[in-house]
């Protein structure tokens, strides 16, 4: 409990902008289209001007959780809440047309990373920080079970969220579709696959991660081209989702810059 104090005190401390408070305030960020992550309720509260609130964040699909007033009250570092807050996004959302537009100003085939229901915060940072030193040119994530921007991720992304593209969809299957008929070959990351490093990965590329406890959905699997491995030659037969993600973009990059080099 000590140390989930700490924890949120220290959120509060590096990054007030990242909580709103209060009626009004989190009804204008919702009617401006801001990114918000979610929106927390205090039990009871349910009722007049919130009810209204969370009718509008329930059309935009942004998830609502209620808790104890006592955890909001410490949430909010003692400010007046009126029973709601919102947790809004560190960096606004891009689209895919966005992360196209950035590989054709680059010259470069389009390279994509999609993540199916990646909820560890943590991992989405540590893939967002690979991602961006691997050269991809942007993250494609679902609006629904899924960690957003937000501080904890922005932290351990160590700033790279600043220059990654990050996008958010509704459908990741049918995102898969859109992004096949731009031109892109779909590699998902399962233990039972082709190892990844025997195929040609230099075309434009979607490379997808599944969720830490059951991998690819069913769905998301079906949609892909080719399923890549990584060899487990241990006795753990699987790996932390933002390490193989990590392995699993370098081979991409490897095999793109070899054929720069020709």
């Amino acid at each position: 409990m000590k140390r989930l104090k700490k924890e949120v005190f220290e959120n509060e401390n590096k990054n007030k902008n990242n909580i709103i408070v209060g009626r009004n305030p989190v009804n204008e960020a919702i009617r401006s289209g801001r990114a918000i992550e979610s929106i927390l309720i205090s039990k009871g509260e349910l009722n007049g001007s919130v009810r209204v609130i969370v009718a509008k964040a329930k059309e935009k699909k942004i998830p609502i959780k209620e808790v104890d007033p006592k955890k909001l009250d410490f949430l909010c570092g003692g400010a007046v809440h009126q029973g709601i807050a919102a947790f809004a996004a560190v960096k606004e959302y891009c689209t895919i047309d966005d992360i196209f537009a950035l590989a054709e100003e680059k010259k470069e085939k389009p390279f994509i990373i999609v993540l199916d229901e990646i909820e560890d915060p943590h991992n989405l940072g540590a893939i967002i920080r690979t991602a961006e030193c691997a050269g991809v040119h942007g993250i494609i994530i679902p609006k629904r079970r899924s960690a957003g921007l937000s501080y904890a991720v922005g932290k351990s992304s160590a700033g790279a969220y600043e220059y990654m593209p990050v996008a958010r969809v509704t459908n990741i299957p049918n995102t898969l579709d859109e992004l096949k008929k731009r031109g892109c070959w779909v590699y998902g990351a399962d233990m039972e696959g082709e190892v990844y490093c025997q195929g040609n990965l230099s075309d434009p590329a979607v490379l997808v991660i599944g969720s830490e406890g059951n991998g690819l959905g069913r769905l998301v699997r079906e949609k892909c081209d080719i399923i890549l491995s990584l060899p487990m030659l241990g006795k753990i037969n699987s790996l932390n989702a933002s390490v193989a993600a990590g392995v699993l973009m370098y081979e991409f990059t490897r095999q793109r810059l070899n054929l720069k080099a020709k």
